[in-house]
Parts: C-alpha cells; structure tokens; sequence
C-alpha cells in the first residue's frame, strides 16, 4: 500500500495559545501564574487542537489517508476548526451537536518548560463507541485513538466504553495505538481506578504511546509524587533514569496486555518498549503494514531528542510525534527509524506556536537525521 491509510479519532478541540518571548529572564511558572500579576503576551495562535487535529492533521500533511474522527458543537469555535480544517484540505468525519459546546484549550507554553493547558472537553465528553463508524475505514492499517482520559463517557464506568471501542476495532482485524493526557485530579477523570481501567483495555491495544509523566501519575501515583519531588522546579523528563524509571513502568504496561509501549519523554527523548515473537505476530496478522514481528519482537530502545532550531512552544509534539512514528509504522519502516522519525518531528513542532506549520514531511526530515542532526543528551542511563 504506497499510501497508508490510518484513522485518527478522539478528542478534538480548538487551541488558543498565547505566545511568550523567547528572549530576556527565564521565568518559571511560579512567576508567570501568579494572582492578582499582569502578565505581557504576544500574539495568540488559535489552531485546531486535540488529538484529532495534532496526530490526525499531522499525518494527513504527511501524505496520509486520514481518517478524522470527532465531536464538536454548532457553534462558532465548532465553524472556525471546521475551516481550518478545509484549509488543509481535510474532510473530517465530525459529528456535530445541537446540545454541546465545541471543545476548547488554552495553551500556556513558557519557553524552557513544559506546558499547562485549561480545557473545557465540551462535545468530547458525549462521543462514544457508535459515533464511530466503522465502515468508514475497514480497510485502514491502524486505528489511533486520542485522549479518553479526557472523554467522559469513554473513562466512567469503568471505562466500559473505551474497552468496547477497542474490542470492535481488533474484531476488524486493525492495528490499535493509544495516547492518553494529564488528568485533573480533582475532576471526574480524577475519581476513577485507572489502573483497572488499562488493565482491561490494554490487551486491546497494540501500540500504547503515552507520555511518561501522565501514564505514571495515573497508575504509580506515589513514584510520580517523588520524582516531582527530585525534579523541583525542573522539568521532570530531564530527571528519568532509563533503568529506574522507564524500564519498569513500560513492563508493567506491557504486562497489563499492550504489546509495544511508547513513553514520550518531553526534551529528553522516546522510550520502546516490545513484547515477544508471538505476541507481535499477532500485531501484524492483517498483513496490511510490510514488516515483520522478528523485526518488531522482544526490542527496548531509547532515542535521544534532536536539538531543535529554536523554542516556541511545545503545544501538540507528542501528538506528532505520534504522527510521525505511525506514519513509520505504516510504511514498514524499522524500530529504530520510527523512534527517530518521532523525535525528528517533536523537534520540528516545538520551532511554532501551533502543532504543524513547523513540520516537514516525512523523507526531507529522515534526511536531515542522515546528514547528522545534533541531539540532545538529558538521560544518560
């Protein structure tokens, strides 16, 4: 298949990011978020956001058949993300509501550090499993599936609704991936038993890819409170040890039932893990992606960041990072290329204020890689 063809569904939101000088005083977030404290910006990039639009637009720019798959209101921010959209030349599969507000984000991205989003989930919270047809894409190579950490109706219950998602999609006979968010403590997603919750859904789940702070906040509460604890003010991924931290806490996923875990790492970089032989044969049973599970089976690699060009915010990197490393996948390419594909595109995000004017497609990036793109070493073990 010369063109992949891969199904982006999930939270959608529209994403308002101010943006913040990169020159002058490094000011923490302690400074900045401070009440009653005036705070100069520039100018606000409003983009389309979420997972839909970070990983699903990234991987339609990359010259894949996207398949976008969403939930917004009639509304004006619902019309402004459907413009941008067509701008790009896509055509989303968006359900709209008549009841519920479009989701929205506000992005504060400071230079230096990681970002703090104010989300109202809006329409995201009523999608379920039958919003989702799937009709639309049965000959598709990999259905990816963003944010159910923030989907009311796909994390209560046990996240009974996320696990019937995903049992009817490995019905079909799809390569599933998942990405997860922060959760807010305090709100319902909060409330819930989320190490039951994965424990039931990820045998369901070929390619796990969260991030290594949200996926340790939600099922090792206690570690993440001490590595907050160490990291200070500093940023936590610049903090990791390979063998004491990502190590274990990709085990402990794989055993719970996903097959290859991807921990997202922030500036320091990308974790793989894989299971074995057997388990990875029955990744690629469709036979739809050319690549083989001795190529995929029993791998643990780290990829150390590409320094990036410069730092604008990192709103939308993991996403596509995400993109890119799927886009790898689809196209058989090796482990290691797509790990560094990943990273090569995180970098290239940063360089913006939105999620993807700053991305280059996929073979110009893989020969940058070639000619030498410097990296950065923040996890030495």
């Amino acid at each position: 298949m010369s063109q992949p063809k891969i199904v982006s569904a999930g939270y959608v939101s529209l994403d308002i990011t101010p943006a913040f000088p990169a020159e002058g005083k490094k000011r923490s977030f302690k400074e900045i978020i401070r009440p009653g404290k005036l705070v100069e910006v520039g100018k606000a990039t409003i983009a389309p956001g979420g997972s839909v639009s970070n990983t699903g637009l990234a991987l339609h720019l990359f010259g894949v058949n996207t398949v976008l798959i969403g939930k917004i209101g009639n509304d004006n921010f619902g019309r402004i993300l459907l413009s941008e959209y067509q701008r790009l030349g896509a055509n989303p599969h968006f359900v709209v509501s008549e009841e519920d507000e479009t989701s929205y984000t506000v992005a504060i991205a400071p230079p230096g550090f990681d970002r703090i989003f104010f989300a109202d989930s809006g329409a995201n919270n009523t999608m379920t499993a039958d919003d989702i047809d799937l009709g639309e894409f049965a000959d598709a190579q990999i259905f990816h599936f963003g944010y159910p950490t923030l989907m009311h109706r796909f994390f209560q219950h046990g996240g009974e609704e996320s696990i019937r998602l995903y049992a009817k999609v490995k019905e079909a006979g799809l390569i599933t991936s998942l990405d997860t968010t922060m959760v807010d403590e305090e709100a319902p997603a909060g409330k819930e038993n989320w190490q039951d919750i994965f424990q039931r859904l990820l045998p369901y789940v070929d390619f796990f890819t969260p991030s290594f702070e949200e996926i340790c906040a939600l099922i090792l509460p206690d570690h993440y409170a001490a590595l907050l604890k160490e990291a200070g003010d500093d940023d936590i991924c610049l903090n990791l040890s390979i063998s004491r931290d990502l190590v274990p806490l990709a085990d402990k996923l794989l055993e719970m039932g996903a097959k290859a875990v991807l921990l997202k790492c922030g500036a320091a970089g990308m974790f793989l893990k894989t299971k074995g032989q057997e388990d990875m044969e029955a990744v690629f049973a469709n036979g739809r992606i050319s690549t083989t599970a001795k190529v995929w089976a029993n791998q643990t690699m780290f990829q150390k960041s590409f320094k990036p060009d410069r730092i604008a915010s990192g709103t939308g990197a993991g996403d596509t990072a995400i993109a890119a490393f799927l886009y790898s996948l689809a196209k058989g390419y090796e482990p290691r290329t797509c790990l560094e594909n990943a990273a090569g595109a995180g970098a290239m995000n940063i360089t913006r204020y939105d999620s993807l004017s700053g991305l280059l497609p996929i073979p110009e990036l893989m020969q940058r890689i070639r000619d030498g793109w410097e990296t950065q070493d923040f996890i030495s073990d």
